[in-house]
């Protein structure tokens, strides 16, 4: 994650979401299979994070035969990766980035009520973390910053 200004970035939806997936993936060499185009679909469908077995059961729901947990887990770590997708670590889920080309580091605002999760763009602190990292010797730093709380519809 080389340039975090991502003041300019802009967020997909939908189809438009899928291609900018996909146009990411390919472009760090990747291939966008129909197996990872199912999953990604899934993946961006969901109103909150889910977890493998819950995209795993719906992509065999789909197409009509069962999916493998470790493929899905695969196949949403290579997401990950490839900023397609972001794992919420408290909750060992994952959301569809919005902005798969865009690098950015991210910051989650999680729901202990209704387990919603809000995405914040700030490299304010992440950046901070970053100088902190590289100065004790970490290299390749992705920053996870996680808070809990209520939201606003819940508070």
């Amino acid at each position: 994650m080389s340039n975090h200004n991502h003041h300019n970035h802009r967020e997909h939806a939908g189809e438009n979401l899928a291609l900018a997936a996909q146009q990411a993936l390919e472009a760090s060499g990747e291939r966008w299979t129909d197996m990872r185009a199912t999953v990604f679909s899934i993946l961006a469908s969901m109103t909150k994070p889910a977890s493998a077995y819950d995209v795993a059961d719906l992509v065999s729901q789909k197409r009509g035969k069962r999916a493998a947990p470790n493929s899905v887990y695969r196949i949403l770590d290579l997401f990950v990766e490839n900023n397609l997708a972001s794992r919420v670590e408290c909750a060992n889920a994952y959301i569809a980035n919005p902005h798969p080309d865009c690098q950015h580091d991210c910051i989650f605002m999680i729901c202990d009520g209704c387990g919603s999760v809000t995405h914040i763009d700030d490299d304010s602190l992440s950046g901070g973390l970053r100088d902190v990292a590289s100065k004790a010797g970490f290299a390749n730093i992705r920053p996870v910053i996680e808070v809990r709380g209520h939201c606003g519809n819940c508070n």
